[in-house]
């Protein structure tokens, strides 16, 4: 079943590729995913982080230096293992189909459960995210599913995405 979201209020989950370039100020997408995250604020549009997010950014970076007091911790739980599951199959079959193209890897596992998290939880829109990639697979989720969340590519500044006017660097 689609849910349905407001123009108007809806919140973001915040992929770890994400969180990495807004961590790094050298990474070629830290600015935008800067952009991004103001957005957010301003706008005050609630940013979502998940614990296996929260877990896959561990693994190389400091759990300390994640924006705590700008992000709100969604806990992976029950309701979200039964969606992940439905979605995990439904992403092994696309590829089997030839439908996508994603490598072999352990990470489709905890990509459905992120997908999950941010269908499932009724104000999420989109899926903030560095990986373009995950747009195609999204994508059949929301035929195949009715997945209620969108992929929003930071490689897109979010004045493109949002038709806002870039003035440049603040002064």
């Amino acid at each position: 079943m689609v849910k349905k979201k407001e123009e108007t209020e809806y919140s973001v989950i915040l992929d770890t590729s994400f969180m990495i370039r807004l961590l790094n100020e050298s990474d070629k997408l830290h600015s935008n995913a800067l952009g991004y995250f103001r957005y957010f604020l301003e706008h005050n549009i609630p940013m979502y982080f998940s614990t296996i997010s929260i877990a896959e950014y561990c693994v190389k970076g400091d759990f300390q230096d994640l924006p705590f007091q700008n992000i709100r911790v969604l806990p992976f739980n029950i309701f979200h293992a039964k969606e992940a599951g439905r979605f995990a199959n439904t992403i092994f079959s696309a590829k089997a189909k030839n439908l996508i193209e994603i490598p072999d890897r352990l990470i489709i596992p905890n990509d459905s459960k992120l997908f999950a998290q941010g269908s499932f939880e009724k104000d999420i829109r989109y899926f903030v995210t560095a990986d373009v990639k995950s747009k195609k697979v999204i994508d059949v989720l929301r035929i195949d599913c009715a997945a209620g969340i969108e992929h929003l590519d930071i490689n897109i500044p979010h004045t493109t995405h949002y038709g806002l006017l870039d003035f440049g660097p603040e002064q």
